[in-house]
Order: structure tokens, then C-alpha cells, then sequence
């Protein structure tokens, strides 16, 4: 199985924690070279010089604000031009929890403009890139909840289904040039996201954050969280030639929680 990325470049977004920060780490071990995209240049600077470079990889970073998209798009084009690209690894932080009844318009508009929006103007630049080097990846980081809705995350269920959908289109089109478009699903996974998750939960219920881990882990066949890096072999296999007749697909890394296959 051929799993090698020497000699390719990536961009992965949102990549100074959690799964993101994982998901360039694995990139980097497999030879790529990443350039980071997130707002915190402290954070950036310090996981790009952490990042693997016994392949003779070159990693750097941006920094950009996704609330932005106007000004993600001047930076990202600016950066993109003369440059190749072969991995594009969208990957943002959801929108807070609650009832979809009890949201706002302007939160809905805020996430679509974060998520899908970013997305497409990511893609949209490093499309032309990978149609000339005849290999692509765009991979996306979303949710189970584009499968089965999730309690309580109304804005958030929107936006993911959304992404997938766009996802779909966006392969349909790109597979004929060798660029393929695919969703990575975490289910819970441990990032400072689901701590906070845990945290609000217990304070809503006045229970410790232990009953609720121990609430959330029963509803994972596997009785345990995910980890970070779990989420990102599934990315780093997509990003591989070895998958490259995986095409449109969501795949879900849950440990068997989503009700459907």
C-alpha cells in the first residue's frame, strides 16, 4: 500500500490543536510538507517547527481569520500564486451549542460564511493547482451530525450538512482530473472542544464532568472517546495514493456510535 507523500505539499487548516494539529503531524511523518492555517501565530510558529522533516520537508504557515473571508481570500490567492499544492485539509472549529429554535440568524450566516464559505474559496484557489499536477485531495473535516443530527448543536447540524453536500457536488465534478473529495466524521473525539462540551453539560445538570464522560462513553459501542490522531489516520490515508479511488464518501471515525451505516 502506497502511503508516501514525499514531494507533495499540503494545506490544513485550523492546525494548531486538536485534530488538526494531528492530522499535519501524520502528514508530515508520511513526507509531506504543510503549510498551516489558523489565527494564532504563536500556536502556528510553534507546531510547524515541531512538525517531522527527515523527508526533507518545508513547512510554514499563515495566518488567517476565517471570520474574514474576503481578507482569507487575498491572503490565501497571494500565498497560492506560482506555488503547487496537492492536499487541502479543511478543517474548522464548530459554532456553539443549542437549540436550532433559540438561534440567531446572524449565527447561521456567521458559520455558513466560517465553514462552507472558507471552504470554497480555499478549494476554488488550489483547485487549478492540483488539475495541473494531476493529483488532489480535498478532505473535510465534519461531523457525524451530517448522518444523524446531533442534540442540541442546531446551528452546527446545518452548516455540517451543508459542507457534505457541497463535498458531493465538488467530486462529481473533480474526479475526472484526478482530485478527489471526500469528509472525515468524528464522532467524540478528545479536543478542548468536547472538554468544553463536557464542562457545560455537567454545569447544566449539576453533575461532575466524570458522569458525563462516563454518559457520553456508554453511547460509543467502543466505551471510549476517540483520540486526535485516530481522526487523523483516516485523513492521512485519504490524502495517500492508496485511496485514490475513494471519491465522495463521508466516513465516519466514531468508534460505532452513529445509528446508520
Amino acid at each position: 500500500m502506497n502511503l508516501s507523500l514525499e514531494g507533495k505539499s499540503a494545506i490544513v487548516c485550523g492546525s494548531t490543536q486538536g485534530i488538526g494539529k494531528a492530522i499535519a503531524e501524520e502528514l508530515a511523518l508520511l513526507g509531506a510538507s504543510c503549510t498551516l492555517l489558523a489565527r494564532n501565530e504563536q500556536a502556528l510558529k510553534e507546531v510547524s517547527g515541531s512538525l517531522n522533516r527527515t523527508k526533507s520537508q518545508e513547512h510554514g504557515y499563515l495566518v488567517v481569520d476565517f471570520n474574514q473571508p474576503a481578507e482569507l481570500k487575498k491572503i490565501f490567492g497571494e500565498f497560492m500564486t506560482g506555488r503547487s499544492v496537492h492536499i487541502l485539509v479543511n478543517n474548522t472549529g464548530g459554532p456553539p451549542a443549542g437549540p436550532i429554535i433559540e438561534a440567531s440568524e446572524e449565527a447561521f450566516l456567521q458559520t455558513f460564511n466560517q465553514h462552507l464559505v472558507c471552504n470554497h474559496i480555499l478549494a476554488k484557489t488550489v483547485i487549478p493547482a492540483m488539475k495541473k499536477e494531476e493529483y488532489g485531495r480535498i478532505i473535510n473535516i465534519i461531523s457525524t451530525s451530517v448522518r444523524i443530527p446531533l442534540k442540541n448543536l442546531g446551528v452546527s447540524n446545518t452548516i455540517r450538512g451543508a459542507v457534505a453536500s457541497w463535498a458531493k457536488t465538488m467530486s462529481n465534478e473533480l474526479g475526472q482530473f484526478n482530485i478527489t473529495v471526500n469528509n472525515v466524521l468524528p464522532g467524540f473525539t478528545r479536543t478542548q472542544r468536547l472538554e468544553t462540551l463536557i464542562k457545560n453539560i455537567a454545569a447544566a445538570r449539576s453533575i461532575s464532568t466524570s458522569d458525563v464522560e462516563r454518559d457520553m462513553q456508554e453511547e460509543v459501542p467502543m466505551k471510549r472517546f476517540g483520540e486526535s490522531a485516530e481522526v487523523a489516520a483516516m485523513a492521512a490515508f485519504l490524502a495517500s495514493p492508496a485511496a485514490s479511488y475513494v471519491n465522495g464518501v463521508s466516513i465516519a471515525v466514531d468508534g460505532g456510535r452513529t445509528g446508520t451505516t
